[in-house]
């Protein structure tokens, strides 16, 4: 039931707290006094509803804190009162006066604020559309974003749903509906790394005092234990994401190596009295299309790739942690051995990426054969997958990688690094494992891949014969850890 006025608000609070679809009262003193019972029956979950109701905003700690001894020094009655004739202190709401306001009880809000709204297409957010592709099938899923100021959520509008769904380069169009949800006896899933200070403040109230399930997908824990290939100030960002964290149910963490991570920040929590999230492991799957020869056609015209050379592939963002000055190294030193073959990297830029793209230069003005190419389409990666001799992905930390999977998916084999997820998602066969932060190490293992021709007929034998997991395993699997095997 949708509610607008404040009047309307202090219904819908009443109507929620005593179970029904309407409190039908009219009498403002009637509904004050059935509201305070409300407090006074419940606990903090029910201290977390009234502020989000009456002021159409979800509330931060501090608010649930002040409300919760309002109550002890005046009594239910005069919060609620209270409530009704102030904005609160840590916020104003928006100038809509009646913002309209709906509950939203046994639902599954899938929170997708930065998927539905970026031009971004990262391995997150091919995890998240992957994800919610599956889900919003059932009834009780419900994609919501953010509002600007990260005050309220809101379901998504039909551009931003189509967005969040697919993607594109286009940045939809916000919606302008102002109806502001709340759950209630439901499920809050954050399906995406959440960064933004005053989303996170908001997260951990609802995942503290709301009463409602939380759940998040963990990618990994690289600002904390690789902090030196991160962008200056994400440390801090991510801290606050985790101190979120630290209040929900569950994570579901896309590796054995990403649990490890998470379940030792876990550990830390005893420190200040916290218990933490349960830590589950949900691994990714390793999927990629299968291109026809038309289609094969079209992506080696599209990527230039106009002679036999054999083909390295290095797909990902230029960021420090993707090591691809490292992979720019160990091509040079085949190169000046006189080994033939074509390099192409595939991907976004990233923070402190122009020392790449100097030695790119260089290389590039020697005569090497060397380029990259970003925002291409999947099915041109797709092709490049299964055109490649052979793709190197020597990163220094990762939560998953999905390019290896991609890569052993489609067949090809892949150079990368000897621990963490990547030598996890290696261990059914495919790979050559190297030391990512050992140049030569990497040189010897791109001129296996590429030259040794009975070292690539194991190697791509094994990748065939990996089992595979698709990304509807992955869904039914999140769904049964994050929703419940049986719903």
């Amino acid at each position: 039931m949708p509610s607008g006025s404040r009047r309307d608000r202090l219904n819908l609070l009443v109507s929620t707290m005593e179970g029904t679809d309407r409190a039908d009262a009219t009498d403002l003193d009637d509904l004050i006094a059935r509201a305070a019972a409300g407090l006074d029956r419940g606990g903090e979950a029910e201290m977390w509803l009234s502020l989000a109701v009456l002021r159409a905003a979800l509330p931060i700690r501090d608010e649930v804190i002040e409300l919760r001894r309002m109550i002890r020094a005046r009594g239910s009655a005069a919060a609620v009162a209270q409530l009704l004739r102030s904005r609160g202190r840590w916020h104003r709401v928006s100038s809509r006066r009646h913002r309209s306001v709906r509950v939203l009880r046994d639902a599954i809000l899938v929170d997708v604020h930065h998927t539905a709204r970026t031009g971004l297409s990262t391995g997150i957010q091919r995890v998240v559309r992957e994800t919610i592709a599956r889900w919003v099938r059932d009834p009780r899923v419900v994609l919501v974003g953010w509002d600007d100021l990260f005050r309220t959520i809101q379901p998504l509008g039909a551009d931003e749903r189509q967005h969040a769904l697919a993607g594109g380069a286009r940045i939809p169009r916000r919606s302008r509906r102002a109806e502001v949800v709340i759950p209630w006896r439901s499920l809050y899933f954050l399906p995406e790394l959440a960064t933004e200070p005053l989303r996170m403040q908001r997260v951990q109230a609802l995942a503290e005092f709301s009463g409602n399930r939380t759940a998040v997908i963990g990618f990994d824990c690289v600002p904390l234990t690789s902090a030196e290939t991160t962008a200056v100030g994400m440390g801090s960002l991510f801290a606050k994401n985790l101190r979120a964290v630290a209040e929900m149910d569950r994570v579901a963490a896309i590796s054995s190596a990403a649990a490890t991570e998470y379940r030792g920040w876990r550990d830390m929590l005893a420190g200040i009295g916290l218990t933490g999230p349960e830590v589950t492991e949900v691994m990714l799957p390793d999927a990629v299309e299968s291109p026809d020869g038309g289609q094969l056609a079209s992506a080696r015209e599209a990527l230039d790739l106009t002679d036999d050379l054999p083909l390295l592939l290095c797909v990902g963002a230029h960021e420090p942690r993707k090591n691809h000055l490292a992979v720019l190294y160990a091509a040079e030193q085949l190169w000046r051995a006189g080994r033939e073959f074509r390099l192409l990297f595939i991907g976004g830029n990233a923070w402190r990426s122009a020392p790449f793209f100097d030695e790119l230069a260089v290389l590039r003005a020697r005569g090497r054969p060397v380029r990259a190419v970003s925002a291409v389409p999947d099915d041109v990666l797709w092709g490049a997958y299964r055109l490649a001799t052979a793709t190197v992905f020597p990163s220094l930390n990762e939560g998953y990688g999905l390019p290896v999977g991609e890569s052993l998916a489609a067949g090809t084999p892949v150079v990368t690094s000897g621990y963490g997820s990547m030598a996890e998602i290696a261990r059914s066969g495919g790979a050559v494992l190297v030391d990512p932060r050992d140049d030569l190490d990497l040189a010897r293992g791109i001129e296996s891949a590429l030259f040794d021709g009975s070292v690539q007929t194991a190697l791509r034998a094994a990748a065939a014969a990996r089992p595979r997991r698709t990304w509807d395993d992955y869904a039914t699997e999140l769904w049964a850890v994050v929703v419940g095997a049986d719903d």
